[in-house]
């Protein structure tokens, strides 16, 4: 009798504490959060287009001959946080960074053709006057690093996952 008690017991206790241990674990919409599967076919070279990931700004540029050349012509000893365009690009022609200025957190200009792209050709940040180049790297301002590359991969020559 003492042993069914015990049974009882146990079962009812992990009853009661599931709903509290699954309250532990993420919910639904920041799991679907968590990664994000983006389409680029849609993008001609020297477009840009944001998605949000995370709830931040992803900018995803399909860069041009001329962009890429530029991007990888840059003496790094120029640059404030230095890094190859190499390293921060998986194809040479997609380039994937976060949308968010590393002074203060603002978004930058620069996704579409009619914004100040800067001195640089990629994205002014017009609250404090950073300036980056075709590869996100900061090039003059206050901010202190390059825009962050998010962990992403292609699925495919028209689709990539970031996160």
């Amino acid at each position: 009798m003492a042993l069914l008690a015990g049974a009882f017991g146990a079962v009812g206790a992990a009853i009661a504490a599931f709903p509290l241990i699954n309250s532990l674990n993420p919910a639904k919409d920041t799991l679907a959060m968590a990664s994000v599967e983006v389409d680029i076919s849609d993008i001609p070279a020297g477009a840009a287009k944001t998605v949000m990931w995370r709830g931040k700004p992803v900018f995803i540029r399909h860069r041009t001959p001329e962009q890429i050349e530029s991007a990888e012509d840059v003496n790094l000893q120029n640059l404030i946080d230095k890094q190859t365009d190499e390293e921060r690009v998986k194809k040479p022609e997609w380039l994937v960074v976060v949308g968010v200025c590393t002074h203060l957190g603002c978004v930058p200009q620069g996704q579409k053709e009619s914004d100040n792209h800067g001195e640089f050709g990629g994205w002014f940040c017009s609250c404090h006057g950073s300036q980056y180049d075709t590869s996100g790297r900061i090039r003059k301002g206050p901010a202190p690093k390059n825009l962050a590359v998010p962990p992403y991969q292609f699925l495919s020559d028209t689709k990539i996952k970031i996160g």
